[in-house]
């Protein structure tokens, strides 16, 4: 694992900050270990920091009445979570857990709030990943709700492209009942929209790689929303 002090300096709030910034940051965080499959925080529970990934991969949903469980947000090394309800003193609204083996960073509010008080920098860089954070949750929310799983998936493909930064061939980081959840539907479906999307030659399906065949009928099939 990398050092922490790099880890920090990544994740995309603190990115630019000088070294004293950093360090300031550094001197309130606590280092917390996690085994696959641990629960982090719960719905309801009270915010009382959040959390920067060190290393592993952490899981953010919720949890339907009937015990259902749909994928919010996956994050890997160097993103927070947990960071908007901290700010309001509120309760977490969602659930978070690891999907692997996880070594994770907690900023506690109080001495956090304190830290930005004194760095307007840092907390100008706050502003702008929780505006970016609204914006994920708005197309996340339109393609929910306006766009069948075909599109949704497609979507999710151009994403994919753009952060792995390859527009020929990407890689799943989750399994793709996870991947179910997180486009809310079943992992049935998904297969079926996999194996559909294929016969089109839009994609070839190798375990978790997934190449990429025609990036045109892609940006088409996320607009359009279904095949």
């Amino acid at each position: 694992m990398k050092d922490l002090k790099t880890i920090v300096a990544r994740a995309p709030f603190l990115q630019s900050l000088p070294d004293a910034d950093i360090d300031c940051l550094l001197s309130i965080a606590l280092t917390k270990a996690y085994k696959k499959g641990e629960p982090i925080f719960s719905e309801g529970e009270h915010a009382n920091g959040f959390y920067i990934v060190a290393e592993g991969k952490v899981k953010i949903f919720k949890l339907s009445i009937d015990g259902k469980e749909h994928i919010l947000h996956i994050f890997g090394p160097g993103n927070p979570f947990g960071e908007v309800p901290v700010f309001a003193g509120k309760a977490f609204p969602a659930n978070a857990m690891t999907l692997a083996k996880s070594t994770l960073i907690f900023l506690p509010r109080e001495a956090f709030v304190g830290l930005i008080t004194a760095n307007p920098s840092i907390a100008l860089n706050m502003l702008a990943i929780l505006s970016l954070r609204l914006r994920e949750f708005t197309v996340q929310i339109e393609h929910l709700s306006l766009k069948e799983v075909p599109g949704r998936l497609a979507a999710y493909l151009i994403f994919l492209s753009k952060e792995q930064k390859n527009d020929r061939t990407v890689s799943l980081k989750i399994s793709k009942g996870q991947l179910a959840s997180l486009l809310g539907t079943i992992p049935e479906t998904l297969s079926r929209i996999f194996t559909k999307m294929s016969g089109m030659n839009l994609i070839d399906v190798d375990g978790k790689q997934i190449h990429l065949n025609d990036m045109t009928g892609l940006a088409e099939l996320a607009e359009q929303g279904k095949i």
